[in-house]
């Protein structure tokens, strides 16, 4: 009856399988996708914050102890690259960058095309995609949306399927409906039910930006606005 092991889609987990290239774990706030995706990044390796498998910093302890809980199952191939980018502390990552790199300034233009506070959250995040994901790595991300314009979300999947085509594969926790259109991805929908497969049409993200783009004056209405 504790955090995390009362979140009914975590209670009930008992399997997961990750069989292509890019899956998705979508749900509602406080489903539990953040802390899974979380959890498996840092059983792979990576920092609790963000950043490479050789990032090891902290601000403040905020994940849950699920990580020791969960043992990966994988094939004898080893990925060459890797990352875990959390949208709530990508400021961290990025200062801790800026420090690693502070007296040799002409290698963190060249891996992270440049300093990421000297531009706005969504450019620095896809510099540091375009920039620093090499390919035949392990990518996972906590909802990348939150720094996007829907046009850069475009662009984020274009990026996707570059590193994808360089044998790379990507564990996405979004909301985004743009996003988990990626085509052949799987997509994990949250519930207090588990976690199960689903068909992108079949996601609430989907048929919620689909009915209230074809009917946003009635709900706009409906919400008491005249």
């Amino acid at each position: 009856n504790i955090y995390p092991y009362n979140i009914p889609s975590i209670a009930r987990l008992e399997e997961l399988y990750f069989r292509k290239s890019v899956t998705y774990v979508v749900g509602e706030n406080g489903s539990g996708k953040s802390t899974l995706i979380e959890a498996i990044a840092i059983n792979a390796g990576f920092n609790a914050e963000g950043g490479t498998r050789n990032f090891n910093f902290t601000t403040q302890d905020s994940h849950s102890s699920l990580f020791n809980d969960l043992k990966l199952i994988r094939s004898a191939y080893r990925e060459k690259d890797g990352f875990f980018l959390r949208a709530e502390s990508f400021y961290n990552v990025a200062s801790e960058i800026d420090e690693l790199y502070k007296f040799e300034k002409y290698k963190r233009d060249k891996n992270y095309g440049g300093s990421m506070h000297e531009c706005s959250h969504g450019e620095s995040f896809l510099a540091l995609v375009k920039n620093r994901f090499s390919g035949n790595g392990l990518y996972i991300f906590d909802e990348p949306e939150s720094a996007l314009s829907l046009a850069n979300q475009l662009t984020l999947m274009l990026l996707i399927k570059e590193l994808v085509d360089k044998i790379s594969q990507f564990i996405i926790a979004t909301h985004s409906p743009i996003l988990m259109a990626y085509p052949d991805a799987d997509i994990y929908s949250v519930s207090d039910e588990g976690l199960k497969l689903v068909q992108y049409e079949d996601t609430e993200q989907y048929k919620m930006t689909k009915y209230f783009i074809n009917n946003y004056q009635r709900m706009i209405s409906d919400l008491g606005f005249h």
